[in-house]
C-alpha cells in the first residue's frame, strides 16, 4: 500500500521541493505572504465580541471540568474539540487550569493508546477497547483525538511534549501504512461497513497531517495531506455514499472543511490545487450560509440533537476563511450572526455541555484568538 501511495504522491514532488519547512509560526506567515494570502496574526477584538468572550470562557470552565474527569461519559472525539479550544483559551488568557485539563486528558489518551490494537490506534471511548483485537475502530474519530493531543503537545515542554508528539506520530504512521488509498483518500480504518475512501476519515486525517507536518517537517505528512486535498477536490459531496449529505448535513461540512482550513497556505502553492480547492471551498461556504439563512426551528437538522449539533462548528470555518479570503467581508458577519443565534439556545438558562456547545467552543476560539487552533506553539 505504501508503495502505491508513494507513486501517487510523486506528482507532488516539484511543489513539495519548493515549499520551505515551517517549524515556526513566522515561517507559516512568510509562506502565506509569498502565496499572496494575508494571515492576521490576531484580529482586534471589537466591542461586539465581548459577549463571545464571556460565553467562551464560561463554556471553557465547564469543558475543563469535564475533560479532567476520568469518569466522564461521552465520546473522546467530542472531547477533542473542547481540548483544542481550551488550548486556544490558554493562549488567550494564560489560565493554567485550562492547559492542565488538556494535559490530563491527553495523557490518558496516550495511556490508552499504548494498550490498543492495532498499535498506534487511539481509544475512542466506544467500540474497540484497549486490549481487544476485534471490533470496529475508526480513523476519523482517532484523527480528531490526535489533533487534540498535538495541540496539547505544542504547549508543553521537555519529555511531556515529546511523549505526546510521539503518540500522534504513531497514530499517523499507522494510517500512512495501512489506510490511505492510491487515490489519496483515506479509509475509516477497521470499519465493518466499508473499506473505501470516506469523506470523514479523509477530512480529519488530512487536517491532522497538515498540522503534524508543521511540527515535524516530515514530508510524508505533507504528501498525505495534499493527497487528501486531491481526493476531496474530485469528490462530489452530494453523491450517494455512506452517510450522505442529505443525512449528515452540517456534520459533513464541518469535517471536510477542516482539511482546507488547516492546510490552506500549503494548498495555495500549486496553481491547480488552488483553483480546484477555491471552487470546493466556495461551494461549501455557500451551502453553509444557505443553511444559516434559515431560522433554527426550520432547519432540516435540529441543533439540539444528532448531526445538527455540528452547526456549532461551522462558524469556525467562516472565521478562518475571513482571514484567508479577507475580500469576502460577509464571512465574518455571517459567522457572528450564527454564533448569536446558537448562543440564544445554549445560554437560555444555565449552559450545558452538549455536542453543540462543544463544537461552538472551536468557533469561539477562532473568533477571539484567530489562528490559535492551528498554532505551532503556545506563544
Amino acid at each position: 500500500m505504501m508503495k502505491e501511495t508513494q507513486l501517487f504522491f510523486h506528482k507532488k514532488q516539484r511543489v513539495l521541493e519548493a515549499l520551505p519547512v515551517l517549524p515556526l509560526f513566522s515561517g507559516l506567515l512568510s509562506l502565506a505572504l509569498v502565496a499572496g494570502i494575508f494571515l492576521e496574526p490576531a484580529r482586534a477584538q471589537d466591542a461586539g465580541t465581548a459577549e463571545f468572550r464571556a460565553q467562551f470562557l464560561q463554556l471553557c470552565d465547564l469543558a475543563a471540568a469535564k475533560v479532567s474527569n476520568t469518569n466522564a461519559a461521552g465520546y473522546y472525539f467530542v472531547d477533542s474539540y473542547a481540548v483544542r479550544s481550551l488550548c486556544a483559551a490558554y493562549d488567550l488568557t494564560g489560565n493554567g487550569s485550562h492547559l492542565d485539563a488538556c494535559r490530563q486528558w491527553s495523557g490518558r489518551m496516550v495511556a490508552f493508546q499504548e494498550k490498543m490494537a492495532p498499535p498506534g490506534a487511539y481509544y475512542m471511548h466506544y467500540k474497540r477497547q484497549p486490549g481487544q483485537t476485534k471490533g470496529d475502530w475508526y480513523v476519523a474519530d482517532s484523527a480528531a483525538i490526535g489533533m487534540a493531543v498535538l495541540a496539547t503537545a505544542v504547549r508543553c515542554t521537555g519529555a511531556e511534549r515529546q511523549r505526546l508528539l510521539d503518540s500522534v506520530k504513531k497514530f499517523a504512521d499507522l494510517v500512512l501504512d495501512h489506510y490511505i488509498k492510491p487515490s489519496g483518500g483515506v479509509t475509516d480504518g477497521l470499519w465493518s461497513q466499508s473499506s473505501d475512501e470516506w469523506w470523514c476519515s479523509s477530512g480529519t486525517f488530512g487536517s491532522l497531517s497538515f498540522l503534524l507536518y508543521k511540527q515535524t517537517a516530515d514530508p510524508r505528512y505533507l504528501h498525505a495531506a495534499l493527497g487528501v486535498v486531491d481526493w476531496l477536490n474530485q469528490w462530489d459531496l452530494t453523491k450517494p455514499q455512506p452517510f450522505p449529505l442529505c443525512d449528515q448535513g452540517p456534520t459533513m461540512l464541518m469535517y471536510v472543511m477542516e482539511c482546507y482550513s488547516a492546510g490552506w497556505p500549503y494548498i495555495m502553492q500549486n496553481e491547480d490545487d488552488a483553483r480546484r480547492s477555491k471552487a470546493k471551498v466556495a461551494w461549501c461556504l455557500h451551502w453553509i450560509t444557505g443553511q444559516q439563512a434559515k431560522p433554527l426551528a426550520d432547519r432540516p437538522w435540529p441543533i439540539t440533537k444528532g448531526w445538527g449539533m455540528k452547526f456549532g462548528g461551522l462558524p469556525f470555518h467562516e472565521f478562518a476563511f475571513s482571514r484567508y479570503l479577507p475580500e469576502d467581508k460577509a464571512l465574518l458577519t455571517n459567522g457572528d450572526q450564527e454564533m448569536r443565534r446558537l448562543a440564544s439556545a445554549v445560554f437560555d438558562g444555565p449552559p450545558k455541555l452538549t455536542q453543540l456547545s462543544m463544537f461552538m467552543l472551536m468557533s469561539y476560539a477562532e473568533r477571539l484568538n484567530p489562528g490559535a487552533i492551528y498554532r505551532e506553539d503556545g506563544r
